[in-house]
């Protein structure tokens, strides 16, 4: 099991930093008066091309003519994602670089890196939750399976053998995976990767088994026939895949997971720009022609303010520990 002196109260407990501005009125006033000096850095912690990539992308396109300076997107991927976002923890606060980060980056890698450089709570600002990605089972071309049942009935006679590609140690496609073999008693192996595009890429070669990925990571390729889907780890059908039951409609239960996904600035970053940051942000995420163009990834658009966000990231740390315990995943692996 995880050592519990990982899960301390502070992590889930962690206040979050209060604002000393307050009221809709400053709020206002903020946002009109802080102006970007230069470009904008908006870091992700995973190689380009991937779906938290493409994301960042559609805002950082959208969000670059209202603060009148371009918003340039920079990949920094590597442990676990854990490289760039201690970069943007560490960078100056004074609004020019933020990053878009996920469950993992401002989650699991607090109790799932021994040493990850950076607190997810008490180093970062939220400026936006965006939503939350749905994940599914997907398998290369010529497994012998066709539905999850399947999967399992060939796990289990080959305990080990098949192997599973995750985006890194404490990634959602990690931890979702060892819940989903924790539920069903089944045992395969890990081959953890910096990120999507080269896990897809491996799997589509058939150098992999199965990937319980983002679906926007997969989207493509499953609608090009070069991968096969399983199953949805969701409560519902996916309406891109409508012909793609569920883990429950396939008799797995307890096995469901998401990842979400959120805009964050460093901690110190001065309350104007904050403001300034999150009223672009959030006014991009309800843009029905941004919200169309992410949809058509697989991704569910929820935008969530910053205070909204706030209970919410407490929230989702608590589950994605629990998933952790009951999957029994020692930190570091």
């Amino acid at each position: 099991m995880i050592k519990r002196r990982l899960f301390s109260a502070g992590l889930l407990a962690a206040p979050f930093a209060q604002s000393v501005f307050s009221g809709p009125a400053f709020a206002q006033n903020a946002q009109s008066a802080w102006q970007p000096s230069g470009p904008i850095k908006m870091v992700v912690a995973y190689p380009a091309g991937g779906p938290t990539d493409v994301i960042a992308r559609i805002v950082a396109a959208d969000i670059s003519g209202p603060l009148g300076q371009q918003v340039v997107v920079e990949n920094v991927s590597g442990g676990a994602g854990a490289i760039g976002t201690r970069a943007v923890a560490k960078a100056k606060p004074d609004g020019q670089t933020i990053t878009f980060g996920n469950n993992q980056t401002h989650g699991n890698n607090m109790f799932m890196l021994k040493e990850p450089g950076y607190d997810a709570v008490k180093d970062f600002a939220p400026l936006a939750g965006a939503g939350a990605f749905e994940h599914v089972f997907v398998v290369r071309n010529d497994l012998p399976v066709k539905n999850i049942q399947e999967l399992i009935a060939l796990a289990k006679a080959r305990p080990g053998e098949l192997n599973y590609g995750s985006t890194g140690i404490g990634s959602g496609s990690h931890l979702s995976t060892e819940l989903f073999m924790a539920r069903t008693g089944i045992k395969m192996t890990q081959v953890p990767y910096r990120g999507a595009p080269p896990l897809v890429q491996d799997l589509v070669g058939g150098r992999i088994d199965i990937s319980n990925s983002t679906l926007p990571s997969v989207l493509a390729q499953i609608k090009a026939g070069t991968i096969r889907a399983i199953a949805i780890g969701s409560a519902k059908r996916n309406p891109q895949l409508p012909d793609v039951p569920t883990l429950e409609e396939q008799g797995v239960t307890g096995a469901n997971a998401s990842s979400w996904a959120a805009f964050f600035a460093p901690a110190a970053t001065p309350q104007p720009a904050l403001d300034r940051l999150s009223g672009e942000i959030m006014k991009s995420l309800k843009k029905p022609e941004v919200v169309e163009k992410i949809d058509k990834l697989g991704f569910t658009v929820e935008p969530r303010d910053p205070a909204q966000f706030k209970p919410y990231q407490e929230r989702e740390i608590a589950t994605w520990v629990k998933i952790a315990k009951d999957a029994g995943i020692e930190p570091g692996e």
